[in-house]
């Protein structure tokens, strides 16, 4: 069984995913960022970790067959394709005080907390995302930026669920930066058994 979800440029969605399913995350234009969060099903108190991923995967990054984990240090999912390689662990969902911050501009901003919170219908006060398709530079001395993201349009991720979880994802709606490539676009997640 194949079920296909559109989201829209800035915008969220929820969706209850199977343990052993497959979720594919598609960037249709190309150059945009994909936060994507999830807690266990039934149990929100259990959460996407990216620290705890960090910990457990001994390294910044994703590739092939990484483990993403929870916050209490169990497995929820394995990255089982990956068109592109390069995803950001380190930035927390977009938000109204970023927006301020960076570009002075986050009243009424859309943005990923937001998005996701609505989706799920929580209010976490901060959410840290895998932020799938979004290239931050890790430079040698420890700086970072966030550069032009490199994935084309039709590029995607492929994730194995290996519990039954909640996700709440986010088309990111930075487009004062090379976060999305200046211009925000949708995204497509496949869910299949």
């Amino acid at each position: 069984m194949k079920n296909e979800f559109l989201i829209e440029a800035c915008s969220g969605k929820s969706i209850d995913v199977k343990e052993n399913q497959l979720i594919t995350i598609v960037d249709l234009d190309g150059g945009q960022v994909v936060d994507f969060f999830a807690e266990v099903l039934h149990k929100p108190d259990e959460f996407l970790s990216t620290g705890v991923t960090i910990d457990c995967n001994e390294s910044l990054r994703l590739g092939m067959h990484s483990i993403i984990y929870t916050n209490l240090y169990r497995p929820m999912f394995q990255i089982l394709a990956d068109d592109v390689g390069e995803h950001d662990l380190l930035h927390p969902c977009c938000r109204t005080e970023m927006y301020d911050f960076f570009y002075h501009n986050g009243e009424g901003h859309p943005n990923c907390l937001g998005h996701i919170n609505a989706s799920l219908k929580e209010r976490r006060p901060i959410i840290h995302p895998v932020n799938f398709f979004m290239y931050t530079k890790i430079n040698t001395d420890g700086t970072i930026s966030v550069e032009t993201p490199l994935s084309k349009a039709g590029d995607s991720v492929t994730l194995k669920a290996f519990m039954d979880v909640r996700l709440g994802i986010a088309a990111c709606s930075v487009s004062e930066s090379k976060c999305n490539s200046g211009k925000c676009s949708p995204v497509k997640i496949v869910i299949e058994d």
